[in-house]
């Protein structure tokens, strides 16, 4: 682009317009992505941006374009978008034209090639197929794994002595010996074996990367009529803490599923704790539940005595009797428990906390008290048998009145007049005992015969008061308590 000429105004001179930077006027993008054509034109005064392209105008109806203050910008180009791109740039001195010529890139993907990428056949369980002997009793059954993976998904063949077993039905294929065998993808089942099915099972694994193949060799061995035998060491001794968790296991050989059965030895003494027991050689035993028997691959079978929450009495000898149709084999194991660490809990149950408050809990038994004690008295005073044989008790009392004698205090009712015959003689009442006691009093006290108190009198004695005056005023404190 070339610069425009410059004008002079006045005093003040314009540059109508230029290119700040050269630009490069071929662009290409690829499909898809954002692009920006720049438009570096400045001027004095600010020039004016318009975008065409291919002759027509830019504007804000083109929703993938935007015009900037300096560039355009196109978001998710698509083919379409390639052609001529102008942008003019206008002020009152003249204008300035960029031309850019935009090519969009489409990148085409490779065509796929003609044969994917392949792997060679893997085994994808080979766990579950390191036991390649196997030994199986007539009427049991076995399966044969074989899993395997590749590109592209390998076949399998399974073969019994190198020929095929073409039955695709399930057959065996081994000389038809009555058995039926179930062949799966992967997996070759053979069930109800007889002596015919003994032999090499071959899996035979292949895709056009390569090839694998495995080899079972399975012996179906004769049952023979014998009682079971336990094979291996179990059960064993074992200890358990009180409380605790522990098991026995009992591993039975059969020709056929035997009853696998756990008893416990019952201690002297103890035969009359249990409904029923058995005896076995010259001790008797409890039978305990026992839970499933697993049927092992090896052909034996397998039985668990699980004992929780192990207290004393789980404590001794137990023993694993196996037994079929031809007879029973069994052995024993002990299990000690060891002795509970806990300190013992007290087994008397402590007293609930009263409902009641305190004062009243105790003030019920104390009014109670009170209530008796008063009624008794009030019965003793209610017994007016004792009559008087004095003058009232309101006779004057001579002024030098003594105290009784400690002596006397201890005793109730003085010499009294003759009472009447159906009187009680050791009881008064209160008013008749208190004049009594004064008209004794008057009298010196010297008269007194020896005579018992009521048992409700502890202590009797009186106060003398002299006043300025010259008067004498007594009375008596009589203490009593029943």
């Amino acid at each position: 682009s070339d610069f425009l000429p410059q004008s002079t105004q006045g005093d003040v001179q314009f540059r109508a317009g230029g290119v700040s930077e050269r630009v490069a006027h071929r662009q290409s993008i690829r499909l898809g992505r954002t692009m920006k054509l720049p438009c570096p034109v400045e001027g004095d005064p600010p020039p004016l941006i318009m975008w065409t392209k291919d002759g027509r105008n830019i504007h804000s109806g083109w929703t993938r374009f935007r015009v900037l203050q300096h560039a355009l910008r196109i978001k998710d180009v698509e083919t379409e978008d390639a052609g001529t791109y102008i942008c003019k740039a206008t002020n009152g001195f003249g204008s300035v034209n960029i031309n850019y010529t935009l090519i969009v890139i489409v990148l085409i993907p490779p065509p796929p090639p003609l044969f994917p990428l392949a792997v060679r056949p893997r085994f994808t369980q080979p766990a579950k197929m390191r036991k390649r002997v196997i030994a199986r009793p007539v009427g049991s059954s076995v399966r044969l794994k074989c899993t395997a993976s590749g590109n592209p998904r390998p076949d399998i063949v399974w073969l019994k002595d190198s020929r095929p077993l073409v039955d695709e039905d399930g057959g065996a294929g081994a000389g038809g010996g009555g058995g039926d065998g179930k062949k799966k993808k992967w997996t070759l089942s053979l069930k109800n074996l007889t002596p015919e099915h003994s032999g090499k099972y071959t899996c035979h694994v292949s895709n056009r990367a390569g090839e694998i193949n495995a080899t079972y060799k399975v012996e179906v061995i004769q049952r023979t009529n014998s009682k079971p035998i336990l094979t291996g060491t179990h059960p064993v001794n074992t200890t358990v803490d009180y409380g605790g968790t522990t098991s026995f296991q009992c591993k039975v050989r059969s020709d056929v599923k035997p009853v696998i059965q756990w008893l416990k030895r019952v201690e002297p003494g103890d035969e009359n704790k249990f409904n029923s027991t058995i005896e076995v050689g010259d001790h008797r035993f409890v039978v305990l539940p026992t839970g499933e028997v697993w049927s092992r691959p090896d052909g034996s079978y397998l039985n668990k005595l699980l004992i929780t929450r192990a207290k004393e009495e789980d404590a001794g000898m137990y023993i694993c009797l196996g037994a079929n149709t031809m007879g029973y084999s069994f052995r024993s194991a002990y299990l000690t428990v060891l002795p509970d660490l806990k300190p013992p809990i007290n087994s008397v149950p402590t007293a609930t906390s009263p409902s009641l408050p305190w004062p009243v809990i105790i003030g019920i038994p104390a009014g109670v008290a009170f209530i008796l004690g008063t009624a008794l008295l009030w019965f003793c005073q209610s017994k007016r048998t004792c009559s008087s044989s004095s003058p009232s008790s309101s006779s004057a009392l001579p002024a030098a009145a003594q105290r009784l004698p400690a002596a006397n205090r201890d005793r109730a009712c003085p010499t009294l007049p003759p009472q009447p015959a159906n009187g009680d003689k050791d009881c008064l009442s209160y008013e008749d005992y208190v004049a009594h006691q004064q008209l004794l009093l008057a009298q010196g006290g010297a008269a007194l015969a020896p005579k018992v108190y009521p048992k409700i009198y502890t202590d009797i004695h009186t106060h003398t008061h002299s006043h300025v005056d010259g008067k004498v005023h007594q009375h008596q404190h009589i203490h009593y308590q029943c």
